[in-house]
């Protein structure tokens, strides 16, 4: 290489060089605002993950709390909660408490009270509206009882298996048999049965007369 390539190698090195300091004083800070915001978002992250799993476990140390309680159905009722989903869960174990203490009529009020709580995730809603109409005493009208489980029987609904067994145990207790066989055996046909419900949609079939026509 001559002397002359050498030199015009080295200026053009050099021409590079002072184009990459530049850029870096020109650029460089967006390159550190990158990095900041990767950092700062990767700590809030964490943060915000360490707020939630403090908030759930303190939420779950006042459940506990009030399952110890004397009252604990009065006691679950009042626990403070900071969002619907909280409120819906201290309605169900509040209502739950107070239906196994008899306490009926503060039972379904509750669970209305979960139903009625702005923001409330769908499944806790018809989730409270099974356990009441499940809760409803023997002297309801059974008109009334059937309107409930008819509600809950939409197709699609979450709980639909089940209110459909409660709708095939009206028709039996109502002198339908025909009726209830036809139910259940819609039953075992859907695909969302569990094994206890297919189960028990099996013997209730045969108890009253009826053939597996097609179990699953």
């Amino acid at each position: 290489m001559s002397q002359t390539d050498s030199f015009i190698e080295e200026v053009t090195e050099e021409v590079r060089r002072d184009r990459l300091f530049a850029m870096i004083k020109k650029w460089g800070w967006v390159a550190i605002l990158v990095v900041l915001m990767i950092v700062g978002g990767a700590a809030y992250n964490e943060y915000r993950k360490s707020a939630i799993k403090a908030e759930a476990e303190g939420f779950g140390d006042v459940l506990l709390a009030g399952i110890d309680a004397n009252d604990a159905g009065a006691t679950l009722a009042t626990v403070p909660t900071s969002n619907p989903q909280q409120a819906a869960i201290a309605g169900h174990l509040a209502a739950a408490d107070a239906l196994a203490a008899q306490n009926t009529d503060f039972g379904m009020d509750t669970l209305d009270k979960v139903v009625g709580t702005e923001g409330v995730p769908a499944v806790y809603a018809e989730l409270a509206k099974l356990k009441r109409a499940l809760a409803l005493p023997p002297v309801t009208p059974v008109e009334e009882r059937r309107a409930a489980f008819e509600a809950l029987a939409a197709p699609g609904a979450p709980f639909q298996p089940l209110a459909e067994e409660q709708l095939a145990l009206i028709a039996a207790e109502t002198g339908k048999p025909e009726d209830a066989i036809a139910i259940l055996q819609g039953l075992l046909d859907s695909a969302k049965i569990t094994p206890g419900l297919q189960r028990r949609a099996a013997e209730l079939i045969v108890a009253l007369g009826g053939e597996l026509a097609n179990t699953q």
